[in-house]
């Protein structure tokens, strides 16, 4: 797998120019691999409800994905305490990473 490009601050990575929250630092490897597990399984679980059309599997897969994302910080409350917003899919160019990032190239 290609290196991963985060902030400098590690809240963020950068895909195609937008940034995506990261996971929780505090996160143990076990509960990290666990959650991952339970995102794996409901994207799998999401796949497969979308195939056979069942609208009600579908929902609860996508449950199921929203709420492993939670675990991991991906989603809901931001993980740092500082009150810094959360620019998560914001354009970085529209961010106050933009000079870091337009300094990589």
């Amino acid at each position: 797998m290609a290196s991963v490009l985060a902030t400098p601050d590690g809240r963020y990575i950068v895909v195609r120019g937008r940034l995506w929250r990261r996971q929780r630092p505090d996160l143990t490897p076990p509960e990290r691999d666990r959650l991952v597990r339970q995102l794996m399984n409901g994207r799998r679980s999401v796949r497969a409800a979308k195939q056979s059309g069942d609208a009600s599997a579908l929902a609860e897969a996508r449950s199921a994905v929203d709420a492993a994302k939670h675990g991991l910080g991906e989603r809901g409350p931001v993980w740092w305490t500082d009150g810094s917003p959360d620019l998560n899919r914001h354009l970085v160019k529209n961010t106050p990473y933009a000079a870091w990032y337009a300094g990589l190239s």
